[in-house]
């Protein structure tokens, strides 16, 4: 493989580290921000969060940005939540502001989250700290099974719709929101390989284009660009 061959865009920063790791490899990643998320700074969603903080809740969190958007209105106070959640990222913060005994139940994605709390026959209510831009999997299922569903959407995602000229080997996409901005103004060669994290971001892609698409074995970013490395270094050696 000649130096620099292969060349990935990357729809979110990462870690200076995976790109050193990419071109130890003859791998480019190049970095592109195709959305923006922002904290709804309202009186209201204060409010909403604080209501919800005084009392004994169950709680869903799908995103990093809806868990640093709540605890940033929080401020150093921890209620008496059970929090179901995604793994990896989104767990990890919240492992690391609430503690790992307030976790109640884990998954890779949203459809699978609403199974898990399907499981215990006691939650009639759950409150899920949301984007404006969520999916409708897991409210539409809890909602179907009788549990009121409370969404109190504590962050914004803002579309960075831009035309990009250089040509990529493979596109690596962290969101649907991230593949609708994409291609709003982009398409695909026919032989660019696409790595999405997630069953909804596949299927939000597929609208799009007929390339193949390799899904992350975790819902986690590093883990993902580390997956788009090994399948180009594999292939070449």
């Amino acid at each position: 493989m000649q130096e620099h061959n292969i060349h990935i865009l990357c729809t979110r920063p990462i870690e200076e580290d995976l790109v050193e790791q990419a071109l130890l490899q003859n791998i480019r990643i190049d970095s592109i921000s195709l959305i923006e998320t922002e904290p709804i700074q309202s009186i209201e969603v204060q409010q909403e969060v604080e209501l919800a903080s005084i009392q004994i809740a169950n709680i869903v969190f799908t995103s990093m940005n809806a868990v640093e958007a709540v605890t940033d209105l929080l401020d150093g106070a921890i209620p008496e939540w059970r929090i179901y959640c995604i793994g990896h990222a989104t767990k990890e913060l919240i492992d690391a502001y609430f503690g790992e005994d307030a976790i109640a139940g884990i998954a890779d994605n949203a459809a699978e989250l609403a199974e898990e709390i399907l499981q215990d026959e006691n939650i009639d209510e759950i409150i899920f700290f949301c984007g404006n831009k969520k999916r409708e999997e897991l409210s539409k299922r809890l909602q179907q099974n009788n549990i009121h569903v409370n969404e109190i959407v504590v962050y914004q995602t803002h579309t960075i719709a831009q035309s990009i000229e250089k040509k990529y080997d493979a596109v690596i996409f962290f969101s649907p929101s991230a593949a609708e901005s994409f291609f709003s103004k982009n398409r695909l060669s026919e032989t660019a390989i696409v790595f999405a994290i997630g069953s909804t971001t596949r299927e939000t892609i597929q609208q799009f284009c007929k390339n193949k698409i390799i899904v992350s074995k975790y819902p986690s970013k590093q883990a993902l660009v580390e997956q788009a490395i090994d399948y180009f270094t594999q292939l070449f050696n």
